[in-house]
C-alpha cells in the first residue's frame, strides 16, 4: 500500500503510539520513495498501563529516533493536549496557560526537532479534540513560546514551510 501511495506521490498519515513507532521505521526502511508522516509527536502514551511507567519517555525518545533515521519520514508536533498523552487540566482552579504547556511540552519538541531536524516537523492542532484540554490561540501560543529560541529558518520550517512541501500546497 506504501508503495502505491509513492507512485502516485502521496503520503501517509501514521497515527500510532510509542510502542509502535519501529513499525513504522521498518515500513519506511522497505518503501524508501513513500513519505510517512507520523502524527502526534509519536503518541507517547500516558493513560492506562503507562501512567506511571517510567519507561515511557525513554523508550519513545528511542523509538522517535529510529524512525528520524529514515530520510523519508516526517513529524507533526502536536496533538499532545490530548488526555491519552497524560494532558488532563479539566477540572482544575483554571485552564493551563500557554506558558505552562511550553514549559511541559518543550523538553519533547525540542528533541523530536534535533533528531528529525525542522525540515522534516511541522506543528499541528489537533482540534477538536484538543479542545478538552485547551483552547486553539492558547495551543499555538504554547508552540510560539517553545520555537521562540530557535533560528528564523527553523522556526518558518516548523510553522509552515515543512508542511507547505511535503503536501505540495500551493
Amino acid at each position: 500500500a506504501l508503495a502505491v501511495l509513492a507512485s502516485m506521490a502521496l503520503t501517509f498519515d501514521a497515527w500510532v503510539y510509542h510502542h509502535q513507532l519501529p513499525q513504522v521505521a521498518r515500513a519506511a526502511a522497505q518503501v524508501p520513495d513513500s513519505k510517512i508522516v507520523v502524527d502526534h509527536l509519536g503518541g507517547p502514551l500516558r493513560i492506562g498501563q503507562y501512567v506511571n511507567d517510567l519507561s515511557v519517555r525513554p523508550l519513545w525518545r528511542e523509538n522517535l529516533s529510529m524512525v528520524a533515521a529514515q530520510p523519508n519520514t516526517f513529524l507533526k508536533l502536536g496533538g499532545i493536549a490530548m488526555p491519552t498523552m497524560g494532558a488532563d487540566w479539566r477540572g482544575g482552579p483554571r485552564p493551563a496557560t500557554s506558558a505552562e504547556l511550553a514549559e511541559r511540552w518543550a523538553d519533547d519538541i525540542e528533541f523530536a526537532v534535533h533528531v528529525f531536524g525542522a525540515d522534516r516537523c511541522m506543528f499541528e492542532s489537533n482540534f477538536p479534540v484538543d479542545r478538552q484540554n485547551v483552547s486553539y490561540v492558547v495551543l499555538w501560543n504554547a508552540f510560539k513560546r517553545i520555537a521562540a529560541d530557535w533560528s528564523a529558518e527553523d522556526r518558518r520550517l516548523a510553522f509552515h514551510d515543512t508542511a507547505v512541501a511535503l503536501y505540495s500546497i500551493e
